[in-house]
C-alpha cells in the first residue's frame, strides 16, 4: 500500500489531477493543490455529477431520463495504487485514477473502469485470470485548425511531409525522434510499460505496442498513453490522433487486444493444449464466444461513425470474426508462440475506442463462450476478404445486436448498456444533422 502524503513529499507535489475516463474514453475530473488532494482522501470530500458519464463526444447529453434527472454527485475516490507523475508540466504535477461511488458506497455502474471490473469478477469466480496486451496504432498530422479541410502528414526532421507508404520503416520513425524520444520518457516516468514502436502502412501512421499484464492496469495505461502522445505531439507543434480513420485513401487505425487466460492457482495457460500447436477446449469455446458475441459488442469496439469507415475489405482492417493462424486478414488472429503464450488476437476494436470497454466486451465475449461451452467454425486458410461481411458497417446497426444481446447485458450491466446507446445514439442524431463536403460537392448542382 503506497504511502501517498509520504510519495507527495519526496516528489514536491504542488498540484493533483483526479481523472476518471468517461464511456469515450475521455479524461475528465478535478484538478486540486495537492494538500486539498490528500486531505479529500481523508474525508471523501471530493465528488463530481453523475452526468459526466452520460456525455457525448460532443459535450452533450442524451435526451431523456437515462440516469437520475437530479443529475446527482457521486464520489470521486482515488485509487492511490495508480498515482503517478505528469511529466510535461514545469511545476511537480501529480495524476491519479479514481473510481466513482454513490453516497451509499455502491459502486457507479456506468462508469468504464467498473464495467471491465465486472467482468474481470466473472473470470475471478470460476478461478481464472485473463492476461491481456493491446496494440494501439495512431497518426501524426499537421495542425488542422479547419475542420472541413483533410488531415495532412506533418513534416519531419528531413523538411518534408510522407508521402508514400512505409510499412516498417525505421528512417520514417525517426523523422518524428523528438516526439518519441519525449513519449518514451514520459512513459517511463508515468510506469508505462510500451514495448515496441513500429511504422504502420498509412503516412505518418504508427504502433505502439504494451507488454502482456493485469488488464486493468493494461486498460489504465493505454488510457493514460493516449493523453500522454497527444501532449507529446502538441509539444512538437503537430497533432496525434486515435481516430479510426482520418485519412482518405489511408489504412485506419486499430487497438488489437491480445487475449490469453490462465489458471489462477497453477499458472497454467488454459488455451495451450497438449501438443505443441495444439489448442486446448477452453480456448475454442473462448475464440467461439468471441465470434458469437463480439458483432453484438461492437458500439463498445466501433464507438463512433467514424469507426465503420476503417472495417472495409482490402482495407487492413477485419470485416468477419473468421480465425486463422497467423492470418492478419481474419478478425481473429492466433500468432505463432509456445504453448504457454497461447494467444488470440482480437483485430476488430478501433483506435478510438476506450481501452476499459475494449477490453471489457472482448472478455466478456471470451467469457460467455467459455461458460456456456460455444464452438468456433474451423480456422480459415487464405484471405477472409474473399467472404462476406459480417461485422456491422454502420453505427446503428451496431447499436440494434448490441440492445438485443441478453447475455452482453447480464456480463456489463443493463443500466450500463442502456447508458452507452443512449449517449451513441445522440451522437448520431448528432451527426446525422450536419452536411458534409461530398454532399456538396457531388449533389448540390447534380440532383
Amino acid at each position: 500500500m503506497i504511502d501517498v502524503e509520504a510519495w507527495m513529499k519526496e516528489r514536491r507535489i504542488t498540484e493533483v489531477e483526479c481523472i476518471v475516463a468517461d464511456i469515450n474514453g475521455v479524461a475528465r475530473g478535478k484538478i486540486l493543490p495537492g494538500y486539498k488532494f490528500l486531505k479529500s482522501i481523508s474525508d471523501d470530500s471530493l465528488r463530481l455529477p453523475e452526468s459526466i458519464f452520460i456525455q457525448t463526444v460532443t459535450g452533450d447529453y442524451p435526451d431523456g431520463d437515462v440516469i437520475d434527472p437530479t443529475d446527482r454527485d457521486v464520489r470521486l475516490r482515488a485509487d492511490t495504487s495508480t498515482i503517478r507523475m505528469v511529466p510535461w508540466y514545469d511545476e511537480p504535477t501529480a495524476q491519479v485514477i479514481a473510481d466513482c461511488y454513490h453516497h451509499d458506497g455502491e459502486p457507479v455502474e456506468i462508469s468504464a473502469r467498473y464495467v471491465l471490473r465486472k467482468v474481470l469478477a466473472l473470470y475471478e469466480e470460476k478461478g481464472w485470470k485473463p492476461v491481456v496486451a493491446p496494440e494501439l496504432e495512431f497518426f501524426l498530422t499537421r495542425v488542422n485548425a479547419d475542420p472541413d479541410y483533410p488531415l495532412e502528414p506533418p513534416i519531419g526532421r528531413s523538411k518534408r511531409a510522407e508521402t508514400a507508404r512505409q510499412s516498417y520503416g525505421i528512417d520514417a520513425v525517426n523523422e518524428f525522434d523528438p516526439v518519441f524520444e519525449d513519449v518514451y520518457d514520459w512513459c517511463e516516468a508515468q510506469e508505462i510499460d510500451v514495448d515496441t514502436l513500429t511504422h504502420e502502412g498509412g503516412a505518418a501512421q504508427m504502433e505502439i505496442n504494451f507488454n502482456h499484464g493485469d488488464p486493468m492496469d493494461l486498460a489504465d495505461q493505454a488510457f493514460l498513453f493516449k493523453r500522454t502522445l497527444r501532449q507529446a505531439a502538441l509539444k512538437h507543434g503537430i497533432y496525434a490522433t486515435f481516430m479510426a480513420k482520418p485519412m482518405e485513401g489511408e489504412p485506419g487505425s486499430s487497438m488489437h487486444v491480445h487475449l490469453s487466460v490462465y489458471d489462477q492457482e497453477s499458472g497454467r495457460n488454459l488455451f495451450a493444449g497438449n501438443e505443441r500447436d495444439a489448442y486446448s477446449p477452453l480456448f475454442l469455446n473462448f475464440v467461439g464466444g468471441l465470434q458469437k458475441y463480439l458483432p453484438q459488442a461492437m458500439p463498445l469496439l466501433a464507438p463512433n461513425v467514424n469507426s465503420y469507415r476503417r472495417l472495409r475489405r482490402w482495407s487492413t482492417a477485419p470485416i468477419n470474426v473468421h480465425w486463422g493462424w497467423e492470418n492478419r486478414t481474419v478478425g481473429l488472429r492466433v500468432p505463432a508462440s509456445s504453448p504457454e503464450a497461447r494467444r488470440v488476437e482480437n483485430r476488430i476494436a478501433g483506435a478510438d475506442a476506450n481501452p476499459y470497454l475494449a477490453i471489457a466486451a472482448s472478455l466478456a465475449c471470451g467469457w460467455i463462450g467459455m461458460v456456456d461451452g460455444l464452438d468456433p467454425t474451423d480456422p480459415i486458410t487464405g484471405s477472409a476478404y474473399r467472404l462476406a461481411q459480417t461485422l456491422p458497417q454502420q453505427m446503428p446497426d451496431g447499436m440494434k445486436k448490441l440492445n438485443s444481446s441478453t447475455p452482453l447485458k447480464e456480463c456489463l450491466g443493463e443500466q450500463f448498456v442502456k447508458v452507452l446507446l443512449a449517449v451513441k445514439q445522440a451522437e448520431h442524431e448528432a451527426y446525422q444533422s450536419v452536411i458534409s463536403s461530398w454532399e456538396r460537392e457531388h449533389l448540390l448542382l447534380n440532383v
